[in-house]
């Protein structure tokens, strides 16, 4: 009888600490949405001359708020460059499903688009791959986990009229279950060019891609920063071109911090899955006692009083 006032006695309290956790999380997650400060409308941005009209279906956030999500909640590399982001209007930063738009400004010069439809995209691609190895190292010595590019999530594509470069990576991070996609933009202008990175998982690339055309739109550089603005007797010229953009070649480690994942995020929902599967546990448990055979119980009672 002992033995089982204890059973009882300890399935009632965890069933109190799963729900008291999930609570806690629940209420944790609340109050950092409840934290950030949105903005809609046009928005001047803090470097690069240009403004952004925040388009429809999108709140903005800024740097620093941005930085916050992306490092301290979903476990990113600090990047001290980003300028805001573009998140989903109905879907918040600690959501299950949650994605959104980071926004940075390069001041690396004007980028020669010479090359845009002489690239082998498939070869670049193998190329990247090998970078990304090499990426790893650095990931495993800073406490990261490795990356592995699995391919295009949407193959490159470059607007002439616009200006504008696109494409799209699928990547693996450690053990994940899910891949996430890395959708990358560059606003090429006078003097350097914003890059607008969608971090997502593979499973939200329907709605990211439905959004690229608005989002293409939202940033323009002002009058004197456009890219037919380009001065060539006083104005410096990018050491990379439209192939050295896909390839990551810009950036000085080797593409490591241009990949951006939401490891943290899923960790912090995978401890409530957790939470969760204990709670099924424990009550698949109680209920196989409760349909156990009278005469099992009966001689358990039986072997419990003969107990010294």
């Amino acid at each position: 009888m002992k033995k089982k006032l204890l059973s009882l006695f300890l399935i009632i309290t965890s069933y109190l600490v799963v729900n008291a956790q999930e609570d806690t999380l629940e209420v944790y997650y609340q109050k950092i949405e409840q934290s950030l400060k949105y903005q809609t409308g046009t928005i001047e941005l803090t470097e690069g001359n240009g403004t952004l009209s925040v388009p429809k279906g999108f709140k903005f956030l800024d740097g620093k708020q941005t930085q916050y999500v992306l490092h301290d909640l979903w476990g990113n590399p600090e990047d001290t460059t980003v300028l805001g982001s573009l998140v989903p209007e109905n879907i918040g930063v600690t959501y299950a499903n949650s994605w959104l738009f980071v926004i940075s400004y390069q001041a690396d010069g004007y980028v020669k688009d010479d090359d845009a439809n002489d690239i082998d995209y498939d070869e670049l691609l193998e190329q990247m791959k090998e970078d990304t190895k090499v990426s790893n190292e650095e990931r495993k010595k800073m406490g990261y986990d490795t990356a592995e590019l699995i391919g295009w999530a949407s193959k490159p594509f470059y607007d002439d009229k616009l200006k504008v470069l696109h494409w799209a990576k699928e990547i693996k991070f450690g053990s994940s279950v899910g891949n996430t996609l890395n959708y990358d933009l560059r606003v090429l202008g006078r003097r350097g060019m914003y890059n607008v990175s969608a971090v997502a998982n593979m499973s939200e690339i329907k709605d990211v891609k439905s959004s690229i055309p608005g989002i293409i739109n939202s940033i323009q550089f002002k009058e004197g920063d456009k890219y037919i603005d380009f001065d060539s007797s006083t104005d410096t010229v990018a050491a990379w071109t439209i192939g050295g953009l896909v390839a990551g070649k810009v950036l000085a480690k080797v593409g490591f911090f241009a990949i951006i994942a939401k490891f943290g995020k899923i960790i912090f929902f995978g401890l409530i899955a957790a939470f969760a599967a204990v709670k099924k546990f424990i009550f698949n448990k109680k209920d196989q006692e409760v349909s156990r055979p009278k005469e099992d119980i009966a001689e358990e009672q039986n072997n419990e009083n003969q107990e010294p």
